[in-house]
């Protein structure tokens, strides 16, 4: 068994290049092999979210605080609230952050495969984002 404190886990910035706005990404775990999980708390600040990316084996995201939005590729944006919890299947193009006016905290758990968890692509439009905030 292995118990990591509060506080002994060094959170950071989410990197410009995978991120639009402010984003405070926490780790939580990563499991030793042969297991494959890891998880990270993440806070978003309003108008802040992710860049378009996929999972080879999926995501699931748990809304902890504040209100969200989250998009796969060609569907609909829809608003997140804590408690709701959002799977992303492998393999689907998808974004995620807060609204426009309201931050929002989500813990993401993935599984890596082959020591990959995440394929980044572009960044999401101020224009698209824009289009969907008004989802809140």
């Amino acid at each position: 068994m292995d118990i990591r404190r509060i506080g002994t886990r060094s959170s950071g910035n989410g990197p410009a290049e995978h991120f639009t706005g402010t984003v405070r990404i926490e780790p939580l775990f990563q499991s030793p092999a042969p297991a494959r999980a890891l998880g990270v708390s993440v806070t978003f600040e309003p108008c802040a979210r992710t860049a378009w990316h996929t999972h080879p084996l999926g995501q699931t995201l748990i809304v902890t605080a504040g209100c969200g939005l989250v998009q796969s590729w060609g569907g609909a944006i829809e608003t997140i609230r804590p408690g709701d919890v959002v799977w992303c299947p492998p393999g689907e193009k998808h974004w995620h952050g807060a609204t426009a006016t309201t931050a929002m905290t989500h813990i993401a758990i993935v599984e890596q495969l082959d020591g990959k968890a995440v394929d980044w692509m572009e960044k999401v439009t101020d224009e698209h984002y824009q289009a969907g905030s008004s989802a809140e």
